[in-house]
């Protein structure tokens, strides 16, 4: 039985979006669980970037809905953008900021933003400006300042599209954690070898469409269109 105050599942009625009178989206209904993370896939201009931003709520649907099981008052979740925007304060100062912002006790916030730096490694530069670390650093920082919050769902927008092996690998080490803390995350990426590494289940859009909704094993071993075979060959770029 669902617990009584989970946002879970998450659904897309009939989704659509439309932007200067062109479709990016059209009549996508899926439905988002607990669970290992979700990772939507597709060719470049898709539609992932606008369907994790309406499943978010950062854009208004031109069509469907967005359905929470939860209330919209106890919604818990957090985004993270493929290029963090960070104050011009401390690493700390931007761990501790979003605590602020969601009416967070005071007296709890140092120790909460602190335990979410430890958690991405960035404990010791603390005290630095946050617009002086590496590119890895400021993603690791992003999603400290998620983290922290103790979202129940958690959106990343190709957060290692910028970076170099080694960030990447840690900040999916990072994803890998708070997925094994219970966070669900739904996260976009171009990165065929990073999905097989991360998801449990795998979204493919196609021109705007959502064309398959599988676990991960069955989509990489056995697609089930045409189009998703041709994605994972490298033969489908739009």
């Amino acid at each position: 039985m669902r617990a009584p105050d989970t946002i879970l599942p998450l659904r897309a009625e009939g989704l659509g979006f439309t932007a200067a009178g062109t479709p990016i989206l059209s009549a996508v209904t899926l439905e988002i669980e607990a669970g290992p993370p979700t990772l939507i896939i597709g060719p470049n201009g898709a539609g992932k970037s606008v369907l994790l931003r309406l499943l978010h709520g950062l854009l208004v649907p031109s069509a469907g809905r967005v359905v929470w099981a939860g209330p919209a008052a106890a919604r818990r979740q957090a985004m993270v953008f493929q290029r963090p925007v960070l104050l011009r304060r401390s690493v700390l100062a931007n761990a501790i900021y979003p605590l602020k912002l969601a009416g967070v006790a005071a007296t709890s916030r140092e120790a909460r933003a602190r335990a979410a730096l430890e958690m991405v490694g960035l404990a010791a530069l603390a005290q630095q400006p946050a617009r002086s670390l590496s590119g890895g650093e400021q993603q690791r920082l992003a999603l400290a300042r998620a983290a922290a919050l103790a979202p129940e769902v958690l959106f990343l927008d190709e957060p290692c599209a910028s970076l170099d092996p080694a960030a990447t690998r840690a900040v999916e080490a990072i994803v890998a954690t708070l997925a094994a803390r219970g966070t669900k995350i739904v996260m976009t990426t171009h990165d065929l070898g990073q999905a097989r590494r991360l998801a449990g289940e795998m979204l493919f859009l196609h021109r705007g469409r959502l064309r398959e909704q599988t676990p991960a094993d069955a989509f990489f071993n056995q697609p089930a269109t045409p189009e998703a075979a041709a994605f994972l060959r490298g033969e489908l770029v739009w």
